[in-house]
């Protein structure tokens, strides 16, 4: 006899949730198998690689070793969570602009890295930069274009808050 799962809920991108999955099923397949929110890729399946990359309550986490069981009440933002209203985020107009993109299984998790380095540091140095992708790893780019990617996000942002500043006046 199976009996039912207990339902686990939280929120993802600002969406209540509600699944009813094994507590110990990966986070990760959760959000691609049964939230249909595919973005998130797997690269290797053991926390090292960074390309399942999500944000649970503000911090990063590699969503292949999280249980769904401890997404209970949380809120999660995934790769899909960056677009609003239709409209790309910055960076990943700086990635499709500077070829930070190619085969597209890393991107998610640079952009969801990337994202939170620059909410807690708005300009950081290449340094600072290297350093917040780190545990990011990549095969096709050699970093460069991703690297090139953040710094045009951060440039293209000065720009637009410099606009805005202008418009104020």
């Amino acid at each position: 006899m199976n009996t039912p799962c207990p339902p686990v809920n939280f929120v993802v991108n600002g969406e209540p949730v509600r699944v009813s999955v094994p507590p110990m099923k990966r986070l990760l397949d959760v959000l691609r198998e049964d939230l249909h929110l595919t973005g998130t890729k797997e690269g290797c399946g053991e926390g090292e690689c960074g390309s399942c990359t999500v944000r649970i309550d503000g911090e990063l986490v590699n969503s292949c070793m999280v249980p769904v069981l401890q997404a209970q009440g949380a809120r999660i933002e995934t790769v899909e969570g960056l677009e609003r209203h239709g409209e790309l985020h910055p960076l990943q107009k700086a990635f499709l602009a500077c070829g930070g993109a190619q085969c597209g299984i890393c991107t998610p998790g640079m952009l969801m890295a990337a994202t939170h380095l620059l909410a807690q540091n708005p300009n950081p140095t290449i340094a600072e930069i290297r350093e917040g992708l780190a545990g990011n790893l990549c095969r096709c780019t050699g970093f460069i274009r991703i690297f090139d990617s953040v710094i045009a996000s951060i440039a293209e942002n000065s720009a637009a808050s410099i606009g805005q500043e202008s418009n104020a006046r």
